[in-house]
């Protein structure tokens, strides 16, 4: 394990960075925004797309490895919910809580990191899971917060979220690569060197700016976001490798990228869905919190067993 703790160190290195530059005050909070609207849109798109546009279709989808990691995450969904319930927690607070159990930091943590960790043999599993968690996840805790506070589900709500879903950058890139790949051309030379500058700036500035939005995130209601995060950084890869090795057919090589991206932290973005919503936004931050410390050891074993398999 401690070869693979030295590879990821680097990486949590500049998760610490940042925060260490948010907590200062030397990077405040508006320039945290300003780098992760640059990530998002621009250096993770760019390296999304061309990951899409020069893989083969058949390493973008696998139906064994899509019913793997769904089985595997609704099992720990409804595993969450169940716990947020017995605590007398609303429909609302129990689905925040459950997308605190399943959705890992995969965009801007987990393809930057796997991809350079477990090879580029990595890009279409994490992709996969990426696209998993933003199309499934992300529509089900809209159409349950939204449903549960107007009493059904309409059909401007369902537009709404195809809407949300077509401006999301990552899965916009995704599909444009995807719809270049299919034509068989290549990248042109400079578009492609185009995308590999500004791709490269991804990992760091999407390390950075974890780290820097953490320095804002508070550490209230510990023993919930202990719970949350042996959820996320436990009882998910561990639920996924059990579906992806003995459940499902799935390669043992993707089946290992699958369970180290299962892995990953809680990721930002369930913060901003439960800030948007109003919905447990203290329990979300200290959950990202505490799961993304603990993080720096229990991927590294995640990762250094998955190296084995």
């Amino acid at each position: 394990m401690l070869p693979i703790l030295l590879k990821t160190l680097p990486f949590f290195a500049l998760i610490g960075l940042g925060y260490l530059a948010g907590r200062t005050r030397f990077f405040p909070e508006e320039a945290t925004a300003w780098l992760t609207k640059f990530v998002f849109y621009f250096a993770l798109s760019a390296m999304l797309f061309r990951f899409s546009a020069t893989l083969p279709l058949g390493e973008l989808f696998d139906p064994d490895f899509a019913m793997a990691y769904l089985s595997a995450c609704v099992l720990v969904y409804l595993l969450a919910m169940d716990v947020a319930f017995m605590r007398g927690r609303p429909l609302t607070e129990a689905a925040m809580e459950a997308q605190c159990a399943v959705i890992g930091n995969t965009g801007f943590l987990g393809v930057p990191m796997l991809v350079m960790l477990l090879g580029p043999q990595a890009a279409g599993p994490v992709l996969m899971v990426l696209s998993i968690d933003l199309i499934v996840f992300s529509s089900l805790i809209t159409l349950i917060v939204t449903g549960s506070r107007q009493g059904r589900v309409s059909f401007g709500m369902l537009w709404q979220l195809v809407l949300g879903l077509l401006k999301n950058p990552m899965l916009v890139s995704m599909a444009a690569g995807m719809a270049w790949g299919s034509t068989g051309w290549a990248l042109p030379v400079p578009v492609d060197e185009f995308l590999v500058l500004l791709g490269a700036a991804a990992t760091p500035g999407a390390l950075f700016a974890i780290g820097a939005s953490l320095a804002g995130r508070s550490a209230e209601r510990l023993s919930v976001a202990a719970w949350l995060s042996f959820a996320k950084l436990v009882l998910h890869p561990a639920a996924v490798a059990i579906a992806a090795l003995w459940i499902f057919d799935v390669d043992r090589a993707a089946a290992g990228v699958m369970i180290a991206a299962a892995s990953l932290p809680v990721a930002g973005n369930v913060f901003i869905l439960a800030q948007h919503y109003g919905v447990a936004p203290q329990r979300v931050s200290a959950s990202i919190l505490v799961s993304t410390a603990v993080s720096v050891v229990t991927v590294s074993a995640v990762i250094a067993w998955v190296s084995t398999i």
